[in-house]
């Protein structure tokens, strides 16, 4: 339909003409006579420049009334003006006031993660977390246009299930009218019943995992998206992988600049992850990197490298206390605001400065045989700038349904993706196992029971064929392409261990 305003994302291509816009006061300022009005309707922040002189009485006293968050309506004309966010700033005529709001809870001063939490439905309206849920939109349509376009078939699996997928202890229980059912783990074991069917699939979903983690990189409910492609083996299944990350990231840097430049992302570092093929090592060649005297050096050079920045930190926010006192209005405002940059980057300095000798350690007294912890996937793609495909880990690490590597059979055909910069596994998956007995053989040895599983061993019993498949996290590839330092900013509404509220 035609909308009797106009957004103000498009406001560029009405430069000289007169338009109306709704939204909220992001922020507001000015003197007399003259009011600066930030305005957001979702689509971006206008400036909106109120001349008393250019008004009528009621518009000005609306502008002068206007706080933080009100909602409020203009009417006026779109001029060019290239300092501005978008190159436009609209002069107006009149003003209407909406709603008034309430004095507002967040402030441009620095909030706790505890306070911005218990207030998510309202921090989400602050730029950056507006930018994140806007990448995390272009995430998601490029992830469709990618297995659209390869001729997949998006499928829905349960959420409600019978079974557990990758063990017990991480599965959300409830009672499905007098019988167990559980929230799913993944929709991975449906989605080989679905491929068996149209060749080539993938779902995209909600998924629940009752582990009782606070990393940043876990959440209790999160989106998977999990292909799943018949006749396809491992070096396959790491092709599509590579191809879909590489997907993403460039739709985000054709589509998203004012996002990323909101978020303050290196484009250069994500564009650097777009360069193929990834480099793929075995479990076995990761252990090797991850023990190595080189990655020793490189975290000492990472803590000494730390330890010079916050030193320079300290020093520029000392000097900027001294010089507060006889510091102008403006100036002291750019202070204020370069103190709470400060302050952000020295605590995840000190976050760093706490971790990495524990990285040191653990990297250095890794044994072949343990699964790769977040901070062994961490200190990893320290060394890459592209992300990096581990495969063929051990078999006892792995769920029961991997095939084993038939070169050798302590081995599974699996195989995680980890994103560069830190962010660790995105995506995990592997080549299935298609052998009727071999399957009977690992349910048993997990302790899953046998019944839950009957319709999945028909798949092997009526044309089993090579397959293979993963899933890939929502919300960590969110974080990676966004460069945010924790899972909680990437979703509107996050779960994590202790949170249902709001």
């Amino acid at each position: 339909m035609t909308e009797p305003f106009t957004r103000v994302a498009a406001l560029p291509a009405h430069v000289g003409e007169t338009v109306t816009v709704n939204g909220w006061l992001y922020n507001g300022r000015g003197s007399k006579g003259l009011r600066f009005l930030e305005l957001r309707d979702g689509s971006g922040v206008v400036q909106v420049v109120v001349r008393e002189g250019d008004v009528d009485a009621g518009s000005w006293e609306a502008a002068e009334a206007l706080t933080q968050e009100s909602a409020f309506r203009v009417v006026g004309e779109v001029r060019a003006d290239e300092r501005q966010t978008g190159g436009v700033e609209v002069q107006a005529a009149s003003v209407e006031v909406l709603a008034l709001a309430e004095p507002y809870p967040i402030t441009p001063k620095e909030h706790g993660v505890e306070f911005l939490m218990d207030r998510r439905h309202l921090w989400m309206r602050s730029q950056r977390q507006w930018a994140a849920m806007r990448v995390r939109n272009r995430i998601i349509t490029a992830i469709h246009g990618y297995f659209q376009g390869e001729g997949y078939v998006q499928m829905d699996a349960p959420i409600l299930t019978g079974n557990a997928v990758e063990g017990t202890s991480t599965l959300f229980e409830l009672d499905y009218f007098d019988e167990p059912a559980y929230l799913t783990q993944s929709g991975q074991l449906h989605g080989e019943a679905m491929a068996m069917a149209h060749g080539k699939i993938y779902t995209f979903g909600p998924t629940f995992r009752a582990e009782k983690s606070k990393t940043r990189r876990h959440l209790t409910e999160f989106w998977m998206i999990e292909p799943e492609m018949a006749f396809y083996d491992l070096d396959m299944n790491m092709e599509v992988a590579e191809e879909l990350l590489v997907a993403i990231a460039e739709a985000v840097i054709a589509d998203c600049k004012p996002e990323l430049d909101i978020l303050g992302r290196d484009v250069d570092a994500l564009r650097r992850a777009t360069q193929t093929p990834f480099p793929r090592l075995t479990y076995t060649e990761a252990v090797d990197l991850l023990t190595s005297e080189e990655t020793q050096a490189m975290l000492d050079a990472e803590i000494a490298a730390l330890e010079e920045e916050r030193g320079g930190l300290e020093a520029e926010r000392d000097e900027n206390r001294a010089a507060y006192g006889q510091a102008k209005k403006g100036e002291k405002r750019r202070i204020d605001a370069r103190e709470i940059e400060i302050n952000v980057r020295l605590d995840e300095i000190e976050e760093a400065l706490r971790n990495l000798p524990q990285w040191k350690a653990s990297a250095r007294d890794f044994e072949w045989g343990a699964d790769l912890g977040g901070s062994d996937e961490t200190v990893l793609t320290r060394h890459f700038s592209t992300p990096v495909i581990v495969h063929r880990y051990p078999a006892a690490v792995k769920a029961f349904y991997m095939k084993r590597d038939p070169e050798d059979d302590r081995l599974a055909l699996g195989m995680d993706v980890l994103a560069p910069e830190g962010y660790g596994e995105i995506v995990g998956g592997g080549e299935r196992a298609t052998d009727l007995a071999f399957l009977r053989e690992q349910v048993a040895a997990h302790g899953l029971p046998e019944s839950a599983f009957d319709w999945y061993f028909d798949l092997r019993r009526y044309g089993s064929v090579p397959h293979a498949g993963f899933g890939l996290g929502l919300e960590r590839t969110v974080a990676w392409v966004c460069g945010l330092g924790h899972v909680r900013e990437t979703a509107p509404f996050p779960r994590l261990l202790g949170r249902l509220h709001p």
